[in-house]
């Protein structure tokens, strides 16, 4: 290779942009640490002809880290959700390259040592004043963790990458026509008519106990789920270690206390560890607790009775918790939700007759061309007018008469016009940019979908459940 470096001068076909070069690859030889040293498949997953290792994932888990800040992994290692997140993500990546792979060994392409050499030579990492220098270049890769050849491999997939997916990136041309109906179906406004009825305009009475029975009967309220629910908080400072291992040694003693029949409450207290009792909610109407988070609640749900969890690492520290109480999903009586009764009834019967008294409008304005009480407007798809009329005066004929129902209100339609927008060669060309965008976007998905058609994604599901056991 550096022979190739210092003979090559021609120009760089491409210049790749790498950014992993200027930090160290502390998760080098995780296989071996995982595994041992005869380890002998550490494939993770497959894709046509090409593969994921145990390796090429811890280096570029590596190249991650290096790139946040202290705060940044102290958070990563305090929240086993972020952890997952992150190792998705690279493995995400990790397989839409063995997918790339696959397909350029499939269309031939080939990326030589010379065309690597000139490339390399191109990088500012290893130029001393504008001049490859084999010093820099050696000692970049020395500090990297890198041999030269793992680095050439590495430049050599991404410019077969780029020879398989830069194609899709290419700006797609948008045809005038295109561009000039979704500028008019944007931009275009429409003269219309309409009148308001609202619920509230009118008064029903108050509703006798058989009426409210029989509102109850047809819409009957249903209590969700509940759960009271307590847990212990053995508090740490999760990103020291020494934090970590005692509040750890102390929250096996609060289990073993629990598990051998003590309250809580009382093995809370003998271990100087926090009790709480959060009480009773449902799922839509948690207590403002900071343990409570979305996947504590996914898991408090998704126990038992009676039960306490594992040890449960949270940002606080270690947590226990326990389920003391499960009350089903139930018809409330009808009682209890008189009042709510009172109040849906009313509305209903409100709703009723300003129904009967917006099909009357709209019988006048078919018959007659007249409404009553109506506001004469023009509007954009934005504004000028109630939110669900401007959808209903944009997605009818013109002419059309209609009721549009709404939250609060009818309203009785009247579509008279359109008028069309003069030119704006601003808004135009910003159309045309945002055809494109989308326009290459759809290529890119559907080129996506084929790659995974066709190098279905083989898990080897003997290393990978070993290497991301939890």
């Amino acid at each position: 290779m550096l022979e190739y470096l210092r003979n090559a001068a021609d120009k760089p076909v491409a210049k790749i942009l790498i950014g992993i070069l200027a930090f160290s690859f502390v998760g080098w030889g995780v296989a071996e640490w995982i595994f041992g040293g005869a380890a002998s498949d550490t494939t993770l997953v497959r894709a046509g002809s090409s593969e994921v290792t145990i390796q090429q994932f811890s280096l570029e888990k590596s190249r991650e880290l290096a790139a946040m800040t202290r705060e940044q992994q102290r958070a990563l290692y305090a929240d086993p959700a972020q952890t997952d997140a992150l190792n998705g993500r690279i493995m995400s990546n990790l397989t839409t390259q063995a997918m790339a792979d696959s397909r350029a060994a499939d269309l031939g392409f080939v990326v030589s040592d010379a065309q690597i050499a000139r490339e390399i030579r191109e990088f500012p990492e290893f130029q001393i004043d504008g001049q490859f220098s084999t010093y820099m270049f050696d000692t970049v890769l020395a500090n990297s963790g890198y041999s030269e050849a793992a680095f050439a491999d590495v430049l050599r997939r991404q410019v077969l990458r780029g020879y398989t997916l830069g194609a899709m990136s290419v700006p797609v041309a948008v045809p005038d026509f295109a561009v000039r109906a979704a500028y008019d179906a944007r931009y275009a406004q429409r003269a219309i008519d309409y009148a308001t009825v609202k619920f509230s305009d009118f008064t029903v009475g108050t509703p006798t106990t058989e009426q409210l029975r029989a509102f109850y009967d047809q819409n009957p309220h249903v209590v969700p789920e509940q759960r009271t629910v307590s847990y212990v908080l053995i508090p740490a400072e999760m990103d020291k270690p020494d934090s970590y291992d005692a509040a750890y040694e102390n929250a096996i003693a609060v289990e073993d206390a629990i598990i051998a029949g003590d309250a809580m409450a009382d093995a809370a207290a003998a271990h100087d560890a926090k009790y709480v009792a959060l009480g009773t909610f449902d799922a839509d109407s948690r207590p403002v607790d900071e343990i409570l988070t979305d996947a504590m609640m996914n898991r408090v749900f998704g126990m038992e009775e009676g039960l306490e969890s594992e040890l449960i690492e949270t940002k606080k520290g270690f947590v226990i918790v326990r389920v003391d109480k499960v009350i089903p999903a139930h018809n409330a009586e009808f009682d209890d939700v008189r009042e709510q009764l009172v109040t849906g009834w009313t509305r209903a019967e409100q709703r009723k007759q300003a129904y009967v008294r917006a099909n009357e409008l709209l019988v006048d304005l078919n018959d007659g061309g007249e409404l009553a009480g109506k506001k004469t407007v023009t509007v954009t798809r934005a504004s000028g007018a109630p939110l669900d009329v401007l959808s209903a005066a944009f997605n009818s004929e013109i002419g059309t008469n209609s009721i549009v129902t709404a939250p609060d209100a009818f309203y009785v339609l009247h579509i008279e016009r359109e008028i069309m927008p003069s030119d704006d060669e601003k808004k135009m060309a910003d159309i045309r940019a945002e055809l494109e965008k989308t326009s290459t976007q759809d290529i890119i998905d559907d080129y996506n979908a084929f790659l995974i058609r066709e190098y279905p994604v083989k898990v080897n599901e003997k290393v990978f459940n070993r290497f991301f056991a939890k």
